[in-house]
């Protein structure tokens, strides 16, 4: 049994085989993923040969950088930082336009098996929806629409905190497809009341959290470290804010999927966002240090678990702690 649970390729391309009575495999909404583990957007995801590595290394399923219907720049250098707690980043939704994109789309639904979530943003809902209209016809599995980066003027956050124009935009574009759609959501959009419209509104899913508003100074030279001023906080410091989010989400709507995002580093930080309420979990900041090794290491990590603690399904664990 730990014999073939050592052999890496195996297990993160198939998940464990079947005289092993362990299914790792986990849905949310329509996509069937070999398991829980997700690339988060805003990491990698922005051409077919990265997407293809991100496959490679044993992810369950993948979302790309927001595409937005200009191509955009991003920001000047600085903008990332370590702060040893987290990372602060204002990278300015970078991205190659969804006319480029949809060419690199296309290109990788050839050569990749798992879901591509591809998310979106926009600063209105007729860009919305013309990047919608382009991601799915490039064979995108899904949507993920941004309401939540927390350092573009008109975009994400801005957007997210209109509740009237979020609906509008979550029917607008579930009248164009039946593929799932996902909400991308910071704290602050969280409460209760607020993803209740937004599911009324046609939401499939949510992915729950994105970066938390913040800022860092530099205190030799008496100024602000990004070049923005204000980025978003990832890493392991919201972890504890992104479980709380994902529980209170799951206590009020267990039928909605949950992708719990938010200061994964490892597989007993995977177990606890499953353990909330996440049918599956995305890893992001943690890729900066352990490089794409990290999602064969927390795929191995949950099947260990779930293996010296008797479960032998991964729906078992979703929500666990409801339960008791």
């Amino acid at each position: 049994m730990y014999k073939e649970l050592k052999n890496l390729d195996y297990f993160c391309k198939m998940g464990f085989p079947e005289d092993l009575s362990i299914d790792l495999a986990t849905s949310i909404s329509k996509l069937s993923l070999r398991n829980p583990t997700i690339l988060a957007s805003g990491i990698l995801g922005s051409s077919c040969s990265l997407l293809k590595r991100i496959e490679d290394a044993g992810a369950g399923a993948l979302t790309t950088k927001t595409i937005t219907k200009n191509p955009r720049e991003g920001y000047v250098n600085p903008v990332f930082v370590d702060l040893g707690y987290g990372y602060l980043n204002a990278i300015g939704l970078r991205n190659p336009g969804a006319d480029n994109f949809s060419k690199e789309l296309s290109k990788a639904k050839k050569n990749i098996q798992i879901p591509i979530i591809t998310s979106i943003g926009g600063s209105s809902i007729e860009e919305f929806m013309y990047v919608a209209e382009r991601m799915l016809e490039s064979g995108s599995d899904a949507l993920e629409i941004n309401l939540s980066c927390p350092h573009v003027e008109g975009y994400g956050l801005d957007i997210g905190s209109d509740i009237k124009l979020t609906q509008q935009i979550i029917k607008q574009l579930k009248s164009i497809s039946s593929k799932p759609l996902f909400a991308k959501i910071s704290l602050h959009q969280s409460r209760i009341d607020i993803l209740e419209k937004y599911i009324d509104a046609g939401l499939d899913g949510i992915s729950a959290i994105n970066t938390v508003k913040a800022l860092a100074i530099n205190i030799k030279a008496l100024s602000p470290i990004l070049s923005n001023i204000v980025g978003g906080l990832s890493g392991p410091c919201i972890k504890p804010i992104a479980l709380a989010v994902v529980y209170e989400i799951y206590r009020e709507f267990p039928d909605i999927p949950i992708i719990g995002v938010g200061g994964i580093q490892s597989p007993e930080d995977a177990v606890e966002m499953i353990l909330v309420g996440a049918s599956a979990v995305g890893i992001g900041s943690a890729i900066v240090r352990k490089d794409l090794e990290i999602f064969r290491e927390i795929t191995r990590g949950i099947g260990k678990f779930m293996l010296e603690n008797g479960f032998k399904s991964i729906r078992e664990l979703i929500g666990y702690i409801h339960r008791r």
